[in-house]
C-alpha cells in the first residue's frame, strides 16, 4: 500500500495526493502535522529516501531560521527538531514498498507508483 505524508494546506502536497489517487492504487494518508512521526519512523524515512536529515528539512520556514539556521546540528538533533516542529518536514513524501520520494515537484511521485 502507498503511504503519503500529507499537509492539506500545502498546494504541492495536494497535487501529490491527486497523483497518488489517480494511480488507482490503494493508499493511506498520513497527516504528519497531527500524527507526528517518531524518531525511528523518521530514520526509516531517511533511509528509504537515501538522504540526510538536513535534506528533509524545509529551510525557508521561520521556525528553522529563528531556531536552527547556522547551527552545527547532528543527525539526531535534526530529527528531534522535525519531531518538535513537524512543519519543518519537507512534503509530500510518498512511500511505495521499499521506494520513497519527496514530491517536489509532485511529478516525481509518478516515478515510484
Amino acid at each position: 500500500m502507498i503511504k503519503i505524508y500529507h499537509n492539506p494546506r500545502c498546494s504541492k502536497s495536494r497535487n501529490g495526493l491527486e497523483i497518488v489517487k489517480e494511480s488507482g492504487k490503494d493508499y493511506e494518508i498520513r497527516s504528519y502535522l497531527k500524527d507526528i512521526p517518531s524518531k525511528e519512523e523518521l530514520k526509516n524515512l531517511l533511509a528509504l529516501l537515501n538522504i540526510k536529515a538536513e535534506d528533509l528539512i524545509r529551510k525557508n520556514e521561520s521556525i528553522w531560521k529563528d531556531n536552527y539556521k547556522g547551527k552545527d546540528l547532528t543527525e539526531t538533533q535534526l530529527i528531534e527538531a522535525m519531531i518538535k516542529f513537524p512543519k519543518l518536514i519537507e512534503r509530500p513524501i510518498v512511500i511505495n514498498g521499499k521506494k520513497a520520494v519527496i514530491g517536489r515537484p509532485p511529478e516525481k511521485i509518478s516515478e515510484i507508483l
